[in-house]
């Protein structure tokens, strides 16, 4: 077999091969551990548990610090847990200068304050291996011991729903960094105006609790690979599989059309600012993410089995493939 990676997460294979079979160790108070479709571990802590994640931020130039703090924290929400606060790994690269280290942690602490949490800790270095800043953040959260949510937990007849609208972080990563382009492209300003506010809708932490209390049975925030990606790493996760009306999944204006101008297909586009929910039906999850100024959006529904399809507006069915690397990255590579 091939070990040789690209740039991106770790295919499933690799992540089994080179990770998770090499993992022997147990204990009785991990509820949670890795595996694929899982972002976060769950600790046992008696009534409560303890529920956390790390990430890091690559694809992006601006408001990194603002990316970390809200794309770690959505993680800890998707398992229905309360963020707590963050702890940060900032490794620099030589020559940084103090007016940007600064306006990262401004930038952390600003979402740190419309999240409610701290940052906790954590480590800054200059090095030189790093040719750009790199953050990584690892958010803790706290949810009630019975109320935890897994990517795990989809049942067969489950209802698929998706918040806000996909290729959410990639159309403000793409806005924000490549104005000229797009605008070359024909992308009207005021639509890249309004696309760099995505950059303010990020956190999928308030409908993810409120999925939560409704009674969801799995939730898995939509990052690297986007809506496709993080369907397949849920399935997976399950072990189940599905048929969702690609014309049902939500496509903001503003993506549209950012990734007709480049090529680009949003359902594949990282996409942190839009979660995945499964519940049963009757469990009102259209009505509690209104309830929190979010809209919800029902596109599919679990299957038994594990065949995934994909249905286009046409009624042309596909089978769902695990993108091989976000359009992000693909865009970033061909320029």
């Amino acid at each position: 077999m091939d070990w040789t990676v690209k740039a991106g997460k770790l295919s499933p294979d690799k992540l089994r091969g080179l990770i998770f079979e090499r993992l022997h160790r147990r204990r009785s108070d991990i509820l949670l551990r890795p595996g694929l479709g899982e972002d976060s571990a769950v600790i046992d802590f008696g009534e409560e548990v303890c529920v956390i994640s790390t990430d890091p931020i690559t694809g992006a130039s601006r408001r990194l610090g603002w990316l970390a703090v809200h794309v770690a924290c959505n993680d800890v929400a998707a398992n229905g847990a309360e963020p707590v606060g963050i702890q940060v790994a900032l490794l620099l690269p030589e020559g940084v200068d103090d007016e940007f280290v600064g306006q990262l942690i401004d930038d952390m602490d600003g979402a740190c304050e419309e999240l409610g949490i701290e940052i906790l800790g954590g480590h800054t270095e200059v090095i030189s291996q790093v040719e750009g800043p790199l953050v990584v953040a690892t958010a803790v959260g706290r949810a009630p011991r019975d109320r935890y949510v897994t990517s795990a937990g989809a049942q067969p007849g489950d209802i698929i729903y998706v918040t806000k609208g996909v290729g959410f972080e990639g159309t403000a990563i793409l806005a924000a960094d490549h104005w000229e382009i797009l605008v070359s492209l024909g992308v009207e300003e005021p639509v890249l105006e309004r696309a760099d506010e995505f950059f303010d809708k990020i956190s999928v932490v308030p409908e993810a609790l409120a999925a939560a209390r409704a009674g969801t049975s799995a939730m898995h925030d939509i990052t690297e690979g986007g809506f496709y990606g993080a369907l397949w790493e849920l399935l997976g996760a399950c072990g189940l599989g599905c048929e969702v009306r690609l014309d049902s999944v939500p496509v903001l204006p503003e993506t549209r059309a950012i990734c007709d101008a480049l090529e680009l297909d949003p359902l594949g586009l990282i996409s942190s600012g839009s979660l995945l929910i499964t519940a049963p039906p009757g469990i009102p999850i259209v009505e509690a993410a209104a309830e929190v100024g979010v809209n919800a959006y029902p596109v599919g529904e679990i299957t038994t089995g594990d065949k995934s399809i994909l249905i286009s507006s046409s009624g042309e069915r596909r089978e769902l493939i695990l993108p091989e690397e976000d359009e992000l990255w693909r865009f970033l590579a061909g320029k």
